[in-house]
């Protein structure tokens, strides 16, 4: 069943778990006409799908028809202005989904339709705006085989622009910098994560309140996906000029194999996904969210990894019944979505939320919440009431940061394995906003 709500607010009913009784949840619809039949509207990767500058919304998604179409709204208004722009997108291909960000001078930043092709990118006009300029190049080197375009928030408003040059199994990483005083793009990295030739990583990215960048990544070594492993991990005090490892230990760029610090060993073939998600608070405690299968299990479960001031740890959520096995190229449909994961102090304690869908559940948008990382006590409650299909979990960032809301892209969407498209009618563009209970 489609998910088709109308502007209207939905309060939840307290349950009976220390902290899903929601202090506020609602929902509001964008529009009715979003491309449904893959998941590139809904692909984890889209840094950002939302966020939020001062008092405004924007989010973007490609219609039926393929289109780029940009929305923003006031905060905690159920109404939306949308404007469908000029650009249209390959949004067959799942992995071209429309990444956006506001830089801190209230100019939205957007790139689209990326996938081992020439960089897609414009900026509005102005502050506020919703128009967009004519594509643009940001420095037109390494800019012909692009992918998983990111866009990130410095704290003083300059912007980063993360993406891999090269392809799956054998790619690098780039950084951009947009400087406000300037408003033009420099080259920070060329190659901060070297695949040698032999691999590529897969990363996520958070950065703190302080401004420090983190990033975390697993390697893959072919376009398989089965060929995912480890979980490696870096930061940047700097605005990404100089890497360190957990310990303070300066990297010699770029990062490789050889010299990366890992988190933790996971082999290939244990249903290893890439690309999910981590969170930093404002102490630079770092989170990873992910799923995998352990040693001498036959069902992946969600997993957190964070680190403390001794060592790298591991909370297994082992809340899972249902075995798949990952393998072969292209975006997958899984039986699970990617997650995401936030953390918030609760006292004197920290307090996770990940965000899932799971076909156990009915394929609804669910979150699994503990008030106290120190115990691995887990409890699960869904935030829609139906499915959502093959969506995966993204949020505004910086709303979160600012205000501790969880505001979710919405849409019931279809991926049909290895790339496929489906056939569906258009499905409603949603979003819904969640706060936990203090």
């Amino acid at each position: 069943m489609h998910l088709l709500i109308k502007n209207t607010l939905i309060i939840a009913v307290c349950c009976m778990l220390s902290l899903a009784c929601v202090a506020q949840r609602n929902i509001s619809t964008i529009a009715t006409n979003g491309w449904s039949n893959n998941s590139v509207n809904t692909v984890i990767f889209r840094k950002n799908a939302l966020v939020s500058f001062r008092h405004i919304q924007y989010t973007a998604y490609y219609d039926a028809d393929q289109f780029l179409v940009l929305a923003k709204r006031k905060l905690n208004s159920p109404t939306w202005e949308t404007l469908r722009t000029n650009y249209k997108g390959d949004a067959a291909d799942a992995h071209k989904s429309i990444s956006i960000m506001v830089d801190g001078n209230g100019i939205l930043h957007v790139a689209w339709s990326q996938h081992n092709n020439a960089l897609n990118y414009a900026h509005a006009l102005k502050a506020g705006s919703l128009i967009l300029s004519e594509k643009k190049s940001m420095l037109a080197e390494r800019e012909n085989k692009v992918s998983y375009p990111e866009f990130y928030k410095l704290a003083n408003g300059d912007l980063l622009f993360l993406y891999r040059d090269g392809g799956s199994g054998n790619g690098n990483l780039v950084i951009n910098r947009y400087a406000l005083n300037t408003q033009k793009w420099s080259r920070i990295q060329n190659n901060l994560i070297d695949g040698e030739g032999r691999r590529n990583a897969y990363w996520q990215v958070a950065i703190d309140q302080k401004g420090v960048i983190h990033i975390s990544w697993v390697w893959r070594e072919s376009p398989d996906v089965a060929s995912n492993h480890d979980l490696c991990y870096a930061k940047s005090a700097d605005g990404g000029l100089t890497w360190q490892k957990s310990d303070g230990e300066r990297y010699q760029l770029p990062i490789h194999a050889g010299n990366a610090e890992y988190a933790l060993k996971i082999p290939q073939k244990s249903e290893l996904i890439n690309q999910t998600s981590m969170f930093a608070d404002a102490n630079g405690k770092v989170f990873i969210a992910s799923y995998w299968r352990d040693e001498n299990e036959s069902i992946p479960q969600y997993h957190l990894v964070y680190k403390t001031d001794d060592d790298w740890k591991v909370h297994n959520l082992n809340f899972r019944k249902t075995t798949f096995s990952l393998s072969g190229g292209g975006t997958k449909q899984i039986p699970i979505a990617r997650p995401q994961i936030i953390v918030w102090k609760n006292g004197k304690r920290y307090a996770a939320g990940l965000i899932f869908r799971d076909k156990e559940r009915g394929s609804k948008a669910s979150i699994a919440l503990n008030n106290d990382l120190q115990m691995s006590n887990w409890t699960i409650a869904d935030l829609t009431q139906q499915s959502v299909g093959d969506w995966e979990p993204s949020y505004d960032t910086e709303l979160w940061k600012n205000r501790k809301v969880l505001s979710l892209f919405l849409q019931d969407v279809k991926q049909i394995d290895g790339e496929g498209k489906a056939s569906e009618q258009p499905t409603a563009v949603q979003v819904l906003n969640w706060k936990p209970k203090k």
